[in-house]
């Protein structure tokens, strides 16, 4: 459970394909309260084989009384993506007012950002954002191909020599530790990517000795290490066995089945839907960014709505959750 989500209704305005492998979709959304920061994201109703589900998105500067979204078109999606791909001018959903847990501090002399594949999202919106405010920025910008990276254009355009780009097809790969070696003390780096990025980042800029806190991540959440499979998760306490989809959440599987579940973000970020492993036949696939690698490592506890078995069968402890929705 969690605070309850205030649904606006939505209608397709606008769609563009910013890159081969991506769709930007506008909506037209009523009463919508204020502006947003960039960073922000926002869930989204979608029906996934037949079935109603939930996903979350980031948002994109878009005009008053908008949001726009753009999603990539991933053979490891869970299905929302496939459903926002579907859409067509003049199709209707519902969306909430946007929220943001990945916020730029306004505090730095200089900012850093970094992008990998479709984690151009919030980046772009925070690049824009800095650039109107005079403040002093870089962007590093890494795709698998040229015609994979979206906004490429208007971000060379916006930020000029500021923005390098780097492609994994021709062989090109930017430098972790000289990038942050050339920040100054009270700079800030912000990075939306892939799980190995963020991994490398986050280990880099802790061996530099600088402060974590003036580092800030986004994962998107079909970034695991290996692709999705249906697997098994079995909750002892409440003597089930509970079937999980590719192209489902264990999460969402569980709650589904009637199993009482504490959650929120549903991103990996805030840790409130963690659950303890008993067992499990075949490794984690950990896609959260609350954990620390050690903790991933000793394999004691996964966060729900992202991490995932890869295959097989997950048991787990749900009984301080039971605890907490009594509290």
């Amino acid at each position: 459970m969690r605070s309850k989500l205030e649904w606006r209704a939505a209608r397709v305005i606008s769609i563009e394909n910013p890159a081969e492998d991506v769709r930007a979709v506008t909506f037209a959304v009523e009463g919508l309260r204020s502006a947003f920061d960039p960073g922000s994201h926002t869930n989204i109703k979608v029906v996934i084989r037949g079935e109603p589900a939930i996903r979350t998105y980031t948002v994109l500067p878009s005009a008053p009384g908008t949001l726009k979204i753009a999603v990539k078109l991933h053979p490891n999606s869970r299905g929302g993506s496939a459903f926002v791909w579907s859409l067509a001018i003049g199709d209707e959903t519902e969306m909430t007012e946007p929220e943001n847990r990945f916020e730029l501090s306004w505090r730095a002399s200089r900012y850093l950002l970094i992008a990998g594949g479709i984690g151009i999202t919030p980046i772009y919106g925070m690049a824009k954002a800095l650039v109107a405010r005079g403040q002093s920025v870089r962007l590093i910008y890494g795709a698998k191909s040229r015609a994979q990276m979206a906004f490429a254009e208007e971000l060379q355009s916006l930020l000029g020599e500021g923005l390098a780009s780097f492609v994994q097809d021709e062989g090109q790969a930017f430098d972790l530790e000289a990038e942050f070696a050339a920040l100054p003390v009270d700079g800030e780096a912000y990075i939306c990517g892939p799980h190995g990025l963020l991994e490398a980042a986050r280990n880099t800029w802790r061996e530099s000795g600088r402060s974590m806190s003036r580092l800030r991540f986004e994962v998107f959440g079909d970034s695991g290490r290996f692709a999705e499979q249906p697997f098994s998760v079995t909750v002892p306490q409440y003597g089930r066995t509970v079937d999980v989809r590719a192209d489902q959440t264990m999460l969402d599987a569980l709650m589904e089945a009637g199993i009482d579940m504490v959650y929120d973000c549903r991103r990996g970020e805030c840790g409130l839907c963690a659950v303890n492993i008993v067992n499990a036949s075949t490794p984690i696939d950990h896609r959260d960014v609350f954990f620390s690698p050690e903790e991933r490592h000793e394999g004691e506890k996964m966060c729900a709505c992202v991490s995932r078995a890869v295959g097989g069968t997950v048991t787990i402890d749900t009984g301080y959750r039971q605890e907490a929705l009594r509290a």
